[in-house]
């Protein structure tokens, strides 16, 4: 028995959202009386931390603490029309959405402080942290709970904002078809190193390291959550999930989800991770957003490790030990690729 070590790399260019049919998001942000923030949307967090994100894209907008804003996630029928949780799109399309949104409300909520105050909107600014004060004259101020209190109950105001974040549709070449699908795209590099024993067929992930360019990260520690969590999905799809492990034998597939194989805590190899910023122009406040790309380039890698490791190539997933040892034995042995 000999253990081979090889390691693999693979790039990702992968687009944020689409163009056909202008790929639309729309969002609604109300005040209500105590002075908080209700940010309606239809697309769903899939636990890839959209409320978070879309969460600060508003109390920044809006210029009001965090605390005081909250996301809710409508169903279809209530809420504001969304193309969906796809294609990498929430940070990108929602967030530019909330903006709009949350643009026009801060501006009625300025305009009701400013009737208070007796000012001008224009001279009045917030400090995020629930106040708004007369420009150059921070003794005059209102709280925004305040200011909310006196549109809704005395002036007969609705502090609210409707926003739509839509991609002009591309041109498309009449001779060739060729056009534009996406707005833009984010990029990654992963390096995989591992081990595979020229016995067993088993393959065991030793390291992973990563570099992402996804535009600035709007929440740095979320950003790193899903990209380790998405990376470890992906070595999984690569490495262990199926339905049915000895096809077309379907006798000792998994009935449920007890037996259906996945890595488990004893699995898991450290992942080394930079994040390299460089702001969309497009982007809510130059965010895009890892989506899929977090998984993506973990197969590719994978299979090139195992290739340079042993020889063997896998055009097909799960690459199982059976499918390994089935390679080796093909070869007349295990080929390592690193040596001479």
């Amino acid at each position: 028995m000999t253990v081979h070590k090889g390691r693999g790399f693979a790039s990702i260019n992968y687009p944020i959202g689409m163009n056909l049919g202008g790929d639309p998001s729309q969002a609604l942000v109300h005040a209500t009386p105590d002075g908080k923030f209700m940010v309606t949307l239809s697309a769903i967090d899939l636990g890839q931390g959209m409320k978070s994100v879309t969460r600060q894209i508003a109390a920044e907008t809006l210029g009001v603490p965090i605390a005081d804003v909250y996301v809710d996630t409508a169903d279809s029928d209530t809420g504001p029309h969304d193309m969906g949780s796809f294609a990498s799109r929430g940070t990108h399309r929602m967030g530019n959405a909330v903006i709009r949104a949350a643009t026009e409300a801060r501006k009625a909520m300025l305009e009701a402080a400013a009737e208070e105050l007796e000012v001008n909107a224009s001279d009045l600014e917030t400090d995020g942290a629930g106040n708004i004060h007369v420009k150059g004259a921070p003794g005059r101020s209102i709280t925004v709970m305040e200011t909310s209190q006196a549109a809704q109950f005395k002036q007969g105001r609705t502090l609210a904002g409707r926003g739509i974040f839509l991609i002009p549709l591309s041109d498309v070449d009449s001779e060739t078809g060729e056009m534009t699908p996406v707005s833009c795209f984010a990029h990654a590099a992963l390096v995989v190193d591992l081990e595979v024993d020229d016995e067993t067929g088993e393959v065991t992930v030793t390291e992973v390291n990563s570099a992402y360019e996804l535009g600035r990260a709007l929440n740095p520690k979320l950003v790193e959550q899903q990209l380790i969590g998405g990376a470890w999905m992906g070595l999984s799809h690569a490495l262990y999930e199926t339905t049915e492990p000895y096809y077309p034998d379907r006798e000792h597939g998994p009935t449920d989800f007890n037996q259906y194989l996945m890595p488990g805590p004893g699995d898991v190899a450290p992942h080394h991770i930079a994040v390299l910023e460089r702001p969309a122009e497009d982007g809510p406040y130059g965010g895009k957003g890892p989506g899929e790309m977090c998984a993506n380039p973990l197969l590719p890698a994978v299979a090139n490790a195992v290739f340079d490791a042993v020889g063997v190539e896998c055009d097909t997933l799960p690459i199982t030990p059976e499918k390994v040892l089935r390679g080796i034995r093909a070869n007349g042995g295990a080929r390592p690729q690193g040596r001479a």
